[in-house]
């Protein structure tokens, strides 16, 4: 994959070590919000990504195309498959117990994915400077050693709470998530 200079990291940009509160090898990762069409267990036709982490600062998931995810006739959409790339690549910086969002997201579509295909997600993180982290994250048809369907190169920027209080829900917000200040 070929990435922009907005998705790799300049010189002396460190990949970050396991947080200290990150969850212990092997632990499955809950949803950060329960209406998230990424990760969200009460979204409708979401992805449902099932996630966990091998080693506090990597993340490994699987979603399976739905019917709801199709663009042409019995393959996924290309937006879904972009969704599960940026929802993986989201979850691999919330172990870092910072909040990010999404600058930039750079998706290559290697091969095509069948409604009923199971991807097998991995995401990690290749340096942070500043507040900007960069990352990366692939998808295998069928197993993790399987062949990539889809690679993403991502740019992840450091924000505060204050930033989703502004331009979304503060009530949702603090009632899902107790271990953050959200007062703006």
């Amino acid at each position: 994959m070929t990435r922009s200079s907005l998705t790799t990291p300049p010189p002396g940009a460190q990949p970050p070590a396991a947080h200290p509160d990150a969850p212990p090898a092997g632990s499955a990762l809950g949803s950060h919000y329960s209406q998230c069409f990424g990760c969200g267990t009460g979204h409708p036709t979401g992805l449902h990504l099932n996630a966990r982490t091998p080693d506090g600062t990597t993340v490994e998931a699987e979603f399976t195309v739905g019917e709801a995810h199709q663009g042409a006739p019995r393959l996924a959409h290309g937006g879904v498959l972009a969704a599960a790339m940026d929802e993986v690549i989201g979850m691999s910086v919330y172990l870092f117990h910072k909040p990010y969002v999404t600058g930039r997201l750079e998706t290559d579509y290697v091969l095509p994915v069948p409604v009923g295909t199971t991807l097998h997600l991995r995401a990690w993180c290749n340096g942070i400077d500043g507040r900007k982290a960069y990352l990366e994250a692939e998808g295998r048809i069928g197993a993790p050693d399987g062949p990539v369907a889809v690679r993403a190169a991502a740019l992840f920027i450091e924000v505060n709470m204050e930033h989703f209080a502004k331009h979304g829900d503060l009530a949702a917000i603090a009632a899902e998530h107790q271990d953050y200040e959200v007062n703006p």
